[in-house]
């Protein structure tokens, strides 16, 4: 299981090697919202300062990669299955689930990688984080991404096809993106917009984001984030696995 799990995640970080225009751009729109968009923050937080805009505003730029990163890893998938490139690989004598796996897993460190870059921007402009804080942030990441490309993943198993999963996505990007506060605070809307937010799982890495960011290690927000996207991200998995094995009969 191993082996093969490590086989795949070979030949998908293989790709990413030999075409790594995707996974910079990816970053270049969170980047710009930082460099552009958290400066106008200021006027929204106790101090004013830029510092408490950046930790306000960076754990949602940084929810943005997962969103727009990983919820369109499962494009690729589309092109294989249409090509009879996946349902070889399913009927093969490699273990099946290592075949989601390796790209999960793939999706993970990238995402992961360019969150790295974005603390980093973050840090140019004079946000101060601890070792901790970096740390639990990228497991944070990983596990946001766990779930995040395991949806897309089963999604493009469901639909299978490119413009029916763009319209289903896009769909959804605009009411997450603002319900998960990545913008602006959700505590600064209505009372109907908060409750709401509660029904979004990226509301609780966005806000578990600001406490890390903040040095609030301790917040309860922070394990309730965790707790979430691990069984959110391992339901999805299985979910996506099933799919698979449907495709192979």
């Amino acid at each position: 299981m191993f082996r093969h799990t490590m086989l795949f995640l070979g030949y998908e970080l293989g790709n990413v090697r030999r075409n790594p225009v995707w996974p910079l751009f990816g970053i270049l729109q969170p980047v710009l919202y930082l460099l552009l968009f958290a400066p106008l923050l200021t006027t929204t937080t106790k101090g004013g300062t830029l510092i408490e805009a950046l930790q306000m505003f960076t754990p949602g730029t940084m929810m943005m990669i997962a969103l727009f990163g990983s919820m369109f890893a499962g494009f690729t998938m589309i092109n294989e299955t249409r090509n009879g490139v996946l349902e070889r690989l399913a009927v093969s004598q490699a273990w099946r689930p290592a075949i989601i796996l390796g790209r999960v897993i793939k999706d993970m460190l990238v995402l992961v990688l360019q969150a790295l870059l974005v603390m980093g921007v973050a840090v140019l402009m004079g946000l101060r984080l601890s070792l901790a804080t970096v740390l639990l942030m990228l497991l944070l990441m990983a596990a946001t991404g766990l779930f995040a490309a395991s949806v897309s993943y089963g999604l493009a198993l469901a639909v299978r096809d490119e413009g029916g999963m763009s319209q289903i996505v896009q769909f959804f990007a605009l009411p997450l993106t603002l319900l998960a506060g990545m913008l602006l605070p959700v505590s600064l809307g209505p009372a109907w917009m908060q409750t709401a937010a509660k029904f979004n799982p990226l509301y609780y890495s966005v806000e578990a984001g600001r406490s890390l960011f903040a040095g609030r290690l301790s917040d309860g927000t922070i394990p309730v984030a965790f707790g979430l996207f691990i069984v959110l991200g391992t339901l999805a998995l299985v979910w996506s696995v099933r799919s698979l094995r449907k495709l192979a009969g």
